[in-house]
């Protein structure tokens, strides 16, 4: 319908008429140039967040559960045996009890009152690399009797002052620790969104001590790891099966999560919120070419006589039709170009106050960008079409 030569020089006098309302053509593009920054915002950024937890979850493992076990009326916590029993359930590879306390920590003669202790078995390192320097603990360690400890980056700057970490002796409860490892920051979801600001320090010991340092004999949180290839769903109706004889079946006994069921179910939610709001913002986008379509339909009013001087000097339909179409797609890709700009900023700033990575969102790139070039086109279909309808005579004769 329309040749090259056609299209060349409609796109330049698109472009000069453009240039010569600038004003307008401003105003116009503005609809679209926030419909798309906003597609590209909202979707980049909800994936940045949504990304990175997930990371995190998936971190703890997919292939993880956790089970808090608050016991019943004539049973509180696992025991020992109770811990091995689920350890030995088909399809778990590895279970590791998890004891959190606050206590107090002396070193050099100075008291810290509030530090974290957490205690985990050998199981737990075997499955998390949380160790930045160091090692984590052992088998050897879970005897009760092997004093040690790992300390993390602020009980290394609250309390032993940046000194060399490794070897050192803090006493825990009255009792001498010496520390053999350190822990990365921020090793789970959990420690990410934590407020840790009113502590001295987060230190880790063998659970066996720490559930001395809390005053318990049984444990109430258990981290079950999952062999390779095991199914989710099967382990976990096994584990509560379990869970259901050592409690004898008692209600609200205990509960579990299965890190797997929730990452697909996170996956869902993602796509949703993703769906969701890049439909919120692409109304933006439906009032930024209604506006092109006001403008354009103006434009033709005001250049009635020139359409009717140029269909009188044997300007084709096509040709007039074709001049004012691809002027609408010129300002509604401009907008979407400079919306897509401003999107990026938008979702870089928000990434980074949500301490999340900026991950560039080529899929909402291509939305927004396509969304402008389809809005260019049905919104500037119809003032094109009346502009090369225009009789010759009755444009010429025009106030």
């Amino acid at each position: 319908m329309f040749g090259t030569t056609m299209v060349r020089q409609s796109f330049k006098m698109s472009v000069q008429n453009i240039k010569s309302n600038k004003m307008r053509s401003f105003l116009t593009m503005l609809g679209i140039v926030i419909g798309v920054a906003a597609v590209i915002a909202l979707i980049t950024i909800v994936q940045s967040v949504t990304d990175k937890v997930m990371g995190q979850f998936s971190d703890l493992g997919a292939g993880t559960m956790s089970v808090e076990a608050s016991g019943s009326a004539m049973k509180k916590g696992l025991t020992e045996s109770d811990i091995a029993a689920i350890a030995a359930v088909d399809g778990i590879d590895g279970v590791s009890p998890s004891v959190s306390a606050t206590t107090s920590v002396v070193y050099d003669g100075e008291i810290y009152k509030k530090v974290s202790v957490k205690g985990y078995n050998a199981t737990y390192f075997d499955h998390n690399n949380i160790i930045a320097s160091g090692r984590g603990f052992t088998e050897q360690d879970m005897s009760g009797s092997s004093m040690v400890c790992i300390v993390d980056s602020t009980f290394i700057k609250n309390i032993l002052y940046g000194k060399e970490v490794l070897g050192q002796t803090v006493r825990i409860k009255g009792i001498d620790y010496t520390v053999v490892g350190v822990k990365k920051d921020a090793d789970s979801i959990m420690d990410s969104y934590s407020d840790t600001s009113e502590l001295d320090g987060s230190v880790i010991v063998p659970y066996k001590n720490s559930l001395s340092m809390a005053g318990a004999q049984n444990v109430t949180s258990l981290d079950v790891y999952l062999a390779d290839n095991a199914d989710s769903s099967t382990v976990e109706k096994r584990l509560r099966s379990e869970m259901n004889n050592i409690y004898n079946n008692a209600d609200n006994s205990f509960y579990i999560i299965n890190m797997g069921s929730l990452l697909s179910s996170m996956n869902q939610i993602k796509g949703m919120m993703s769906g969701m709001l890049g439909g919120i913002a692409s109304i933006a986008l439906l009032v930024g070419g209604i506006g092109i379509m006001n403008m354009m339909l103006v434009s033709v009013s005001e250049r009635t006589k020139e359409i009717g001087l140029r269909k009188a000097l044997g300007a084709e339909p096509a040709r007039i039709q074709a001049q004012f179409l691809i002027e609408s797609i010129v300002l509604s890709v401009i907008g979407g170009l400079i919306g897509v700009g401003f999107g990026l900023i938008i979702a870089y700033i928000g990434s980074v106050l949500l301490k999340a990575t900026f991950t560039i969102s080529v899929g909402a790139i291509a939305l927004g960008l396509g969304f402008s070039l389809i809005v260019g086109v049905v919104f500037g279909w119809a003032p094109a079409r009346r502009a090369s309808r225009l009789n010759p005579i009755d444009a010429l004769r025009s106030d």
